[in-house]
Parts: structure tokens; sequence; C-alpha cells
């Protein structure tokens, strides 16, 4: 991926063994939401991946969609997956054998591809937007590696659709306003239209889906860090953060809790 914020987890001066283990465990819960699952499904049903076709997942991460990018274009195929994070590349290529999928993994930056113009017919990149201060740069590799008529689906969270209730608007505006500073794209979502058509690709078709946390459980790990973080600088006090707890906790008791972000995706083609 290409630079971003510090404060991510994906950032180059972030990448440690301690920081890999919690980005794979954060990637593995991720993927076991329903939400994601679901939108990852309409993704591939839009692709169409066929065998023989040369793939790309972009932010690999742990390899699982390079694994079904792999499955879809069979032997006479290729499904490479791009990460920059050693530690996450050695998690993917290890679970791939013991699939013993043939998806393969390679080092590289969304926004300089290691690999030559043209040359790839489908190109797959989910929640990698979010974390790029340059995504248009991304977008413009994207173009250049796909053949004409080669297909991309383009994933990510907008972190500005952030929703949690209930509480008071004023102290909830202030938490969720958290969430913004933690990515260096926090609205990716909403853009990715806009980036994949100002270079030149064709859209095809959008999807969102909301990710919905347990209405019966707060997701305290979160709320407690956007909570200390609000207070730290003084934008909440920590009167009005223990009431928003406990506003939290009595609405999970009665199963009455929301708390949600939406993702978006892009199908898109290049002409020609």
């Amino acid at each position: 991926m290409g630079d971003s914020r510090p404060t991510s987890a994906f950032h180059s001066e972030n990448i440690t063994p301690a920081a890999t283990d919690r980005l794979v465990g954060a990637l593995d819960v991720q993927a076991a939401s329903a939400g994601v699952r679901r939108l990852r499904e309409w993704a591939h049903r839009a692709l169409g991946v066929r065998p023989g076709e040369h793939a790309l997942d972009i932010g690999a991460g742990t390899g699982s969609e390079t694994q079904v990018l792999a499955a879809s274009v069979g032997d006479g195929g290729s499904a490479t997956g791009v990460e920059p994070n050693p530690g996450l590349r050695a998690v993917a290529a290890h679970r791939a054998a013991e699939a013993r999928s043939g998806a393969r993994f390679v080092p590289g930056d969304a926004c300089a591809l290691p690999l030559r113009d043209a040359g790839t017919d489908v190109v797959w990149c989910e929640r990698v937007f979010q974390h790029l201060t340059e995504p248009e740069r991304a977008a413009a590799e994207i173009a250049r590696v796909l053949r004409p008529g080669g297909r991309v689906a383009l994933i990510d969270t907008d972190w500005a659709t952030t929703i949690l209730h209930p509480g008071d608007p004023e102290v909830v505006a202030a938490l969720t306003g958290g969430a913004l500073t933690t990515a260096a794209n926090p609205r990716a979502g909403r853009r990715l239209t806009g980036q994949l058509a100002a270079v030149g690709l064709e859209i095809d078709d959008l999807g969102s889906q909301a990710l919905i946390q347990d209405h019966r459980k707060v997701s305290w790990p979160l709320i407690r860090m956007l909570g200390e973080t609000a207070v730290r600088r003084e934008l909440i006090s920590e009167q009005q953060r223990d009431q928003l707890y406990a506003d939290l906790t009595e609405a999970a008791e009665r199963g009455a809790l929301h708390m949600s972000v939406t993702m978006f995706g892009v199908i898109a083609h290049r002409p020609g």
C-alpha cells in the first residue's frame, strides 16, 4: 500500500511482528463478518472470474480472496497477491500452501504495482484505499495493469458513515468523529466511483453493505479507545464519557444497541 498516516497499523513504520499478529486477528474477525461475506460474494459474482485468467489482489492481507481468485482461474491462470507487509505475506503463503492453493504472494505497493502494462484480466482491491494518502495514484495503477476489457472490484469502508446509538448526539459525534482520524483516507468508500472514472474505467455496478455490530454487546475495545481519545482531546468530559458508556451498556442489555459502518463496492472495466 502507499504511504498512510502513522496512526494506521498498515503504515510502513508500524510494521512489526506484534502489530502483524494483531492485524491477522483483526482481518480474520472481519472476514467472518456476515456483512463482509455478503459484499465479497456480490463482488466475486459481478467479476465473473474465468479459468485461464490472470488475477491480481492488491493489499492481499492474509490471502483469503487471493485463494478465491486462484480457485476461479484454475491451473491455466494465475492469482497474485501484492502485499507490502512481510508478516502478512508469510501468513498468506502459509495458508495458501496448507489449502493447496495456487495463489502466490509478492511484495509491492498499490501506487507502484510490480506488474507490466495491460497484462491483468481481473483486479481485486479491498479496504486498501482508506490507508492511502494518494489513492488517485493507486487508481491509475489499476487502470495501467488492466488489459482492455479487464475488470476490477474496488471495495472500501467509509468511516464517515459510522453510527452509534443511543447516547447524547454531541457526545456520540465526538466519538464517531474520532474514527475519521485513524485512516489516511477515511471517506474512501464514497470516492471510489469517481476515482476509477477519472482514470478512464467504465463503471458497471455499485454495491454497499452496512457492517452492523452485535446489538446485544458493546464493542468495548473500540468504544473505550474512541472515548478516551475524545476526553484527552477535551471534546467531551469524563462525566459525559461515563454517561455514554452507561447508556450503551443499558441498551445492549435490552438488545437495543446499534453500531455500524458502511462499506461500498464498485465494479468497473477498462474499455477497449
